[in-house]
This record gives C-alpha cells, sequence and structure tokens, in this order.
C-alpha cells in the first residue's frame, strides 16, 4: 500500500484542523470544538515542547473517536518517537529520500510535503502519489493545483497553508484535492 495506506485515511477526512498545543489545559476545550463541528480528525504539530505529550494523551483519552495525526514531522528521530505513540497518520512539510524511506518502513501512514514541480516529481519516483501542497499560498493555491493536475494527474493532494473558510470548498472542489487542512477551524 502506497504511504500506508494514507489515501484511506484522508479519503475520510475531508477536512484536517490543524493545532499546536501548548499545554494539557488546552485539551479537552479544544476537543470538545472538534466533536461540536462533528470533526473527526486532527493533525498536531510538533511545534511545542508539549507536543508529543499532547499526542499520547490525546490518542490515549480520545483516539476511539478521532483520527490523531502529527505534522511538522521533518527528522527519523521524530518517526521513531512516534512508533511508540501510533499516530494515525504522519504529515511532513517538505521530503526526503531518507525520511520517506524511514516512514514507509514504519508501517505509520504519511503524506509528505511538496510545493515545486520537482518535489512532486521526486515523490513519484519514490512511489508517493498523495502529497501534501504547502503552503499552498504561497504556491500559487488554487491555480497551481489545478496546473499540477493536468501535469501529474496521477497525484492527489492535501493543501494547507493560507487556506480559511472562504476558501476551502474552493480546494475541495478540484478533483485531485483528497483533504483539506487549516487552523481556521478552531478560530
Amino acid at each position: 500500500m502506497k504511504q500506508n495506506n494514507i489515501a484511506a485515511v484522508l479519503a475520510k477526512h475531508p477536512l484536517i484542523p490543524v493545532v499546536t498545543i501548548h499545554a494539557e489545559a488546552e485539551i479537552a476545550p479544544m476537543m470538545e470544538k472538534l466533536f461540536a463541528l462533528e470533526i473527526s480528525c486532527i493533525e498536531i504539530t510538533l511545534r511545542t515542547d508539549y507536543a508529543m505529550e499532547a499526542i499520547r494523551r490525546i490518542k490515549e483519552e480520545y483516539g476511539h473517536r478521532i483520527s490523531v495525526g502529527v505534522g511538522t514531522v521533518i527528522n527519523t528521530d521524530q518517526v521513531d518517537e512516534l512508533l511508540a505513540i501510533v499516530p494515525d497518520f504522519i504529515v511532513c512539510p517538505g521530503l526526503t529520500t531518507q525520511l520517506g524511506k524511514h516512514l514507509d518502513a514504519s508501517g505509520m501512514a504519511f503524506i509528505p510535503g511538496v510545493s515545486t514541480p520537482s518535489e512532486i516529481m521526486h515523490a513519484l519516483e519514490n512511489g508517493w502519489d498523495v502529497l501534501k501542497f504547502f503552503p499552498a499560498h504561497l504556491f500559487g493555491g488554487l491555480t497551481a493545483l489545478k496546473t499540477y493536475g493536468g501535469v501529474f494527474p496521477s497525484v492527489t493532494f492535501c493543501p494547507t497553508g493560507g487556506i480559511d473558510g472562504s476558501t476551502f470548498d474552493d480546494y475541495l472542489a478540484l478533483p485531485n484535492v483528497i483533504s483539506v487542512g487549516g487552523s481556521w477551524m478552531l478560530k
């Protein structure tokens, strides 16, 4: 299965809130808000010292109700640490061959980030065809994804970066977009 079946994970979740958690006190109110919005997926970024503990707690306490993804994974050490938690999926802002091979071997679903045609071609050479388009707003947004649809018809994207409540539907309407990530849902 390509990328440890990331396409099946993302197909269930057209909207993926991207969150940064600084302390335990943020978890319960955030989860209540997600459930009230009927959102059953979350991407927790590794941008704080508390992030790994937050992922553990959410997986343990809410994992039966929500798919837990981990974002901003940039090296193999983070992947190794996540093996003990086993998130539902991993999101990388970019890609390297070494990190991708490590993720492939981990058994965890993953989505590498790209923004340029060369990066997309690199991903395809490695057998990865479900890609995070990041940061979407800086690299052409909807126009770029429409163009990439013609140039790379086998690639499916999950765009993030600069997408908000007024634009996410436009992204989801594209045939090469499987889901959309962003922080607007919890603001």
